[in-house]
């Protein structure tokens, strides 16, 4: 059999790669100095002290736990909540436990009385929709048209409001969700520098994983994902150029979908590339994942849920280099792919996706292209009282405001964005190029034909790895970059806890497939019952 580890080349290559600072960003877990009472004269000496206990969970009660839209739904109808109190309950949550989660960078002031509104329009026999009073939180990359402000976690975008609401929060909004607050995430996304730590910005400082609070919740979409999977809101958007939707979904254990480019309108959200950013869903359940991407997207995936749904699928399993790099992940996706059989799918095993790894360059190009590009356009349409107007004023910022914007890392693939010339230089069409070609016509499209599969799975990453300032990143490895660079559609589910850590598995689709991936791992997730919430211990044990 063939050996499927990565040789230490090709997993140091990985480690530099896109692929690493795009599922990252950086900073400090903030916790709060404690100041001690001063004595009127010197205390005897304490005796030795006994071994500390472990650390106390910080989670507590709460009512809505691992709540479900659904389940909220039933709650208004039957008169138990209202959203007005459904809201109350998640605001005080964050107020309680963000302090150390640092998830969420900040709450609607109107939230509570949007509730009220919504309650009175229930009351009134109107209902928006399937989110009719359920709080989403929204990464801080995607404009709101309110009181907050939308920052990338950037102090260069400090206090900037949009002049109006990203076309998906206009969705939302119909749809009748509250609007909770914004999410704090890598900052810019990722794409700022090399050393990053996945879910560092300068506004919101570092991101904790509610498993364990000083392990990292990955990138870049990290404190939507923090912030949902310790049920600090219903549902949570966050966005994906490659691996920032999938990659925080499995480290905090949550159901992601990054779908095809292009299902979801893009516009208002501050962008890396317009080749491969999206927005998705992130929920605790694939119904939730389901519900939130029929609003985004103007579809109905309710069919999909069905827990049946893998009889008879041919599912093709991608080992060649991604797996290999986590003994951990790969155990809990053999167990996952066991639970796939169980349930009637035919395994095809295995089902590599040719050239994985051959246009790591390309896509960088790419992304660096159209970063500088796509910035200027977004600053001049929704931000236009920024003080800055192109990605050289951003640099510049940076520069003037190091000792806040850079105490961790630097700016170096701002620097290099920067350097680059317009969208219609020859570099930049043959990277596209060779990027559309290896990933699709050459890659993914060949995997599927080849093979007759309705979807590949592979294990999403590895599980989360201690947030570290001063090195970055402990990256080793995903899945993520065939369908990101392709634009096609995948979904990541739990499939379990190494150590009490999660680890997650991605199903991969062709272009417009997220009906049929959303049935398999509905079809999985109800057989499995893979998800258990956090408790937020302050440190990681093996116990």
């Amino acid at each position: 059999m063939e050996d499927t580890t990565p040789n230490r080349e090709s997993r140091m290559t990985d480690r530099f790669s896109r692929r690493s600072f795009l599922h990252m960003g950086a900073a400090a877990l903030a916790t709060p100095l404690v100041a001690r009472p001063v004595s009127a004269r010197p205390a005897p000496p304490a005796p030795p002290a006994p071994p500390a206990p472990p650390a106390p969970e910080l989670a507590t009660e709460f009512e809505l736990e691992e709540t479900t839209i659904a389940g909220l739904q039933d709650a208004m109808r039957a008169g138990r909540h209202t959203a007005r109190s459904i809201c109350a309950a998640y605001l005080a949550r964050i107020a309680e436990l963000d302090p150390k989660l640092r998830a969420v960078l900040e709450t609607n002031p109107d939230a509570v009385s949007i509730a009220d509104r919504l309650d009175a329009e229930r009351k009134a026999g109107r209902l928006r929709g399937p989110l009719h009073g359920i709080p989403v939180l929204v990464k801080d990359n995607i404009a709101t048209g309110d009181k907050m402000t939308t920052t990338a976690g950037s102090l260069a975008l400090e206090g900037v409001t949009a002049p109006k609401d990203a076309p998906l929060v206009a969705r939302l909004r119909a749809a009748g969700a509250v609007i909770l607050g914004k999410t704090n995430l890598s900052e810019w996304a990722n794409i700022r520098g090399n050393q990053s730590s996945s879910g560092w910005s300068g506004r919101g400082g570092q991101c904790a994983n509610p498993y364990a609070l000083d392990r990292n919740p990955c990138g870049s979409s990290s404190g939507t994902g923090a912030a949902i999977s310790a049920n600090f809101a219903a549902v949570g958007i966050g966005t994906e150029t490659d691996g920032s939707i999938v990659c925080p979904s499995s480290a905090c254990s949550l159901v992601g979908v990054k779908p095809t480019l292009g299902l979801v309108d893009g516009a208002g959200i501050i962008p890396i590339a317009h080749s491969q950013d999206t927005a998705g869903p992130m929920a605790r359940t694939v119904s939730d994942a389901a519900t939130l991407l029929g609003v985004l997207a103007g579809k109905d995936y309710s069919a999909s849920l069905d827990p049946n749904g893998l009889r008879g699928a041919r599912i093709g399993v991608a080992r060649k280099k991604v797996f290999g790099y986590s003994p951990e992940a790969d155990k809990l996706v053999e167990a996952a792919i066991d639970v796939l059989r169980r349930q009637g799918a035919v395994i095809v095993d295995p089902a590599d996706i040719p050239h994985l790894g051959e246009y790591d360059d390309s896509e960088l190009a790419v992304l660096l292209y159209e970063l500088k590009a796509d910035l200027a356009t977004y600053l001049a349409t929704w931000a236009p009282s920024a003080k800055v107007k192109t990605l050289a004023d951003v640099i510049a910022f940076n520069e003037a405001n190091k000792d806040r914007e850079m105490p961790y890392f630097g700016q170096e693939l701002f620097v290099q964005a920067q350097e680059k010339g317009p969208l219609t230089d020859q570099a930049y069409k043959d990277a596209l190029a060779k990027d559309q070609r290896l990933s699709r016509t050459e890659g993914l499209d060949v995997a599927f034909t080849q093979n007759n599969l309705d979807a590949i799975i592979a294990p999403t990453g590895s599980p989360p790895w201690p947030t570290d300032l001063v090195n970055g990143d402990h990256f080793l490895g995903a899945s993520s970059t065939p369908a990101a660079v392709a634009g096609y559609a995948s979904v990541a589910v739990p499939v379990g806890y190494s150590f009490g850590l999660p680890v997650g598995m991605s199903f991969i689709g062709r272009a417009n497939s997220e009906a049929i991936l959303l049935r398999f791992a509905y079809a999985y997730e109800q057989a499995a019952k893979p998800r258990k919430p956090p408790r937020l211990l302050p440190q990681w044990s093996p116990a």
